[in-house]
């Protein structure tokens, strides 16, 4: 297709288009983000290799000071008078020890087998009494040697800076430049290194509430944790790639489930996002449009289902359109069969995304009414002397600008509706439920059915897997749309 046959194309055309070229490119693009991701990996180990080297020309080169710095953090600081460097790293040598030997032996040491010691009773001979002998946990060990091994990790790039910080106060030293002293260092993190003070705590925070439940939940998938296997009186082992298999296939039933809801959840995403994103803004069209009068009024009549908080609306929508709610009552009052809004599989998924229509469209409209008062005027008068209309104008000038500004944020919305717990569960909890899905029902989308398997059945090992398959299509598909979009193609202008 040449330049010309699009540009006579009309604004739906252009989007049909672009729509097929999406899905066209879909696999050459998911591609280039495998290359681009393989790469980038290949790069980390180099850059890990040639720090390796660097730290062995370390010990080489250093003086004996800083050879013992090896073994001793931070003996070469105290030694060249850099006490408060000093200290700090042979404290957390010291406190290492004291942790490993103490705490984090005890769980590693059984991290290959999860344990092997079942809890049983028993009767104490003495006093009749029913005992239980000391078992082991698997859920304790898999959790605190995640814990330790990432402890082990900071730990270890610690002590790299600790033996970088010793070698270059021994070449500062030798140069004749005098080494910072301990004021001179806390300076430095108010000044030149203040934005290592600031994100430290952050980083911290990071690593401890997302990252390390990340990895525990991720080794998970390769375990048997369910129902049957519940330590300590039940332990669970490692099996692989067992769980993945089932859902790709291994077990009919899991792998039916899993496309089956997965399917649903692409369509529930993309009618959920873009029904509320384009009436939002169609509504903050006309509410912007000169000459409407009580624009305030208008807005706030509106914002109120953005201040009554949404659980309240979507249980009150539940119990609305249930089978004994007012609207069937009123159905079967004027004689007319109920139906069956939230209980029959098709409807009940029309339904939610209706309903989320009511909870979803003031926020897309207070967004674009911001942005649609930004677009300059000059744009609008350019297009009335060229002859162009309001709907001219609205697809050749508004939509786009729109678009330009708002593609980051239709990202995070079609990724929250992917992952959107919250509607779905308030309205149906899922159901209903069906024999040709395990454990899940009609309008579940992965996460919910995540969470059925984790609170109600617990297949913890197969939600594991459900999480970790969400998360990868979730990441893999903002990131490719997103690197695709003009919003950071042309980031510095708006064309």
């Amino acid at each position: 297709m040449n330049l010309t046959n699009y540009h006579l194309m009309n604004f739906f055309e252009k989007f049909i288009f672009h729509l097929i070229n999406f899905f066209k490119n879909l696999p050459s693009a998911l591609w280039i983000f495998l290359v681009k991701f393989s790469k980038g990996f290949i790069r980390f180990f180099v850059k890990l290799a040639h720090d390796t080297v660097d730290f062995f020309l370390i010990f080489k080169q250093g003086d004996v000071w800083t050879k013992l710095s090896f073994v001793f953090m931070g003996l070469g600081d105290i030694i060249k008078k850099r006490f408060l460097q000093g200290f700090i790293f042979l404290g957390s040598e010291i406190g290492f020890i004291f942790f490993f030997f103490q705490f984090a032996l005890k769980y590693l040491k059984d991290f290959g087998t999860l344990g092997q010691v079942v809890e049983t009773e028993y009767i104490d001979e003495a006093t009749g009494i029913i005992m239980y002998n000391t078992a082991d946990n698997s859920m304790l060990i898999l959790l605190f040697s995640v814990l330790s091994l990432s402890l082990i990790v900071l730990f270890i790039a610690f002590y790299i800076i600790s033996v970088k910080d010793c070698y270059k106060t021994e070449k500062m030293l030798k140069e004749g430049k005098p080494a910072n002293n301990a004021l001179q260092t806390i300076r430095s993190l108010r000044d030149e290194n203040y934005h290592k003070t600031l994100l430290t705590f952050p980083t911290v925070m990071v690593v401890a509430f997302t990252i390390i439940p990340l990895l525990f939940m991720f080794l998970i998938a390769f375990t048997n944790y369910d129902a049957n296997h519940q330590p300590p009186g039940n332990l669970f082992t490692w099996v692989g790639f067992q769980n993945i298999k089932d859902v790709f296939g291994g077990n009919q039933l899991k792998s039916h489930t899993f496309f089956y809801l997965l399917k649903w959840d692409f369509v529930w995403a993309f009618f959920a996002t873009f029904s509320n994103y384009f009436l939002g803004m169609i509504l903050a069209i006309m509410i912007n449009k000169k000459g409407i009068k009580g624009k305030k009024m208008w807005r706030t009549i509106f914002v109120v289902t953005i201040a009554v908080p949404q659980f309240v609306s979507l249980l009150m929508m539940s119990k609305f359109f249930g089978d004994s709610g007012p609207v069937n009552l009123v159905l079967q009052n004027m004689g007319l069969n109920p139906i069956r809004f939230l209980t029959d599989g098709k409807i009940a998924r029309r339904m939610c995304v209706i309903i989320n229509m009511w909870v979803g469209i003031p926020y897309s409209m207070l967004i674009t009414t911001g942005i649609l008062m930004n677009i300059p005027s000059e744009l609008y008068e350019s297009a009335k002397i060229d002859g162009a209309g309001a709907v001219k104008g609205f697809f050749q000038i508004t939509l786009p600008y729109v678009l330009f500004v708002t593609t980051p944020y239709l990202i995070t919305q079609y990724v929250g509706n992917f992952n959107n717990f919250n509607v779905i569960y308030l309205l149906t909890t899922g159901g209903p439920k069906s024999l040709h899905l395990y454990q899940a029902g009609e309008t579940d989308l992965l996460v919910t059915w995540l969470y059925s398997l984790t609170i109600q059945y617990q297949d913890y090992n197969l939600a594991s897997v459900i999480g970790i398959m969400c998360f990868i299509v979730s990441a893999v598909l903002s990131l490719i749309v997103y690197n695709s979009s003009s919003s950071v193609k042309n980031e510095e202008q708006f064309q």
